[in-house]
């Protein structure tokens, strides 16, 4: 579901603008404006990646370190056995900094000189960039997407902003991963974004999000370019999801069940044990 919230604040935000002394000069900047979709590579399997242009899980080629190869063997290896490894999705929790610019639904770019907001239909988060030229705060609550200040650049000189560089920190909230694999970040959550945000010169209609990732499970930055294509219908559909209303995932302790058509909870694996039931009362059979 679209962030009303955030969209009320927005149109607050430029109403304060066209009343102030200074007017917002849309034209100093790029023209973000529209719906854009996430870029698919035929020939790419599996589901939405971090490097688009790859496939997901190993395929990657991430630089993990030893120990987060082997978390990412084990997340590999639960799934194949019908578990959800380290991907937290299923439970609808937020996919966090860097998944949710995988583009799984639609995004909206909203640029004010204040802040960029990301309007991302995706476990309903949004972004939020200032670029207001403030500081770091000291007291960075601890969120999945992070806290993020932006800066627009000119970089060829004509007068115009063209680029929006952006840094992103947490304290992150966890576990976050860079696709359904479970290709994993490492569980401190102490990773370091930084991003490029620039229309193609060649075409307009593409938009380039150049993030490199600074993490304790890689052994070195690891950088993507990822691309979204604007869509040429003027007025688009913007659908709604909540991740909650078809979800038939259920976690109990540390198993994961699912939810069949019936109504009854059954297992994922076929070694898997039944949930411990030591708050609820047997039923007693009946006596003939």
């Amino acid at each position: 579901m679209r962030n009303l919230i955030l969209a009320g604040t927005i149109a607050l935000a430029a109403l304060a603008l066209s009343t102030g002394a200074q007017a917002f000069d849309d034209t100093l900047y790029p023209n973000l404006k529209g719906q854009w979709l996430r870029f698919v590579v035929r020939g790419v399997g599996g589901q939405p990646s971090f490097d688009q242009t790859k496939p997901w899980a190993f395929g990657q080629e991430a630089p993990l370190t030893a120990e987060y190869k082997k978390v990412m063997e084990a997340s590999l290896a639960d799934q194949a056995n019908g578990g959800q490894g380290n991907f937290p999705g299923y439970s609808c929790i937020a996919f966090g900094m860097p998944m949710m610019m995988a583009a799984f639904s639609p995004q909206e770019y909203i640029v004010t000189p204040e802040a960029t907001y990301i309007l991302i239909n995706n476990v309903d988060q949004s972004r939020r960039i200032y670029t207001d030229g403030r500081d770091w705060p000291t007291d960075i609550e601890a969120s999945y997407q992070g806290y993020s200040i932006g800066k627009w650049i000119d970089t060829d000189g004509d007068g115009r902003f063209d680029t929006l560089e952006v840094e992103t920190r947490g304290p992150f909230k966890g576990p976050r991963v860079y696709d359904g694999s479970g290709l994993p970040l490492a569980y401190d959550n102490e990773s370091v974004i930084k991003e490029k945000i620039y229309l193609d010169k060649q075409d307009p209609n593409t938009l380039h999000d150049e993030i490199t990732v600074f993490d304790h499970a890689l052994t070195r930055p690891w950088t993507v370019d990822k691309r979204f294509l604007r869509n040429p219908n003027p007025q688009p559909k913007w659908p709604e999801f909540v991740c909650g209303e078809y979800n038939a995932q259920v976690r109990l302790g540390k198993e994961y069940y699912f939810l069949s058509a019936d109504g009854d909870l059954m297992p994922t694996r076929g070694d898997q044990p039944p949930p411990d039931l030591k708050y609820f009362k047997a039923t007693r059979k009946s006596q003939n």
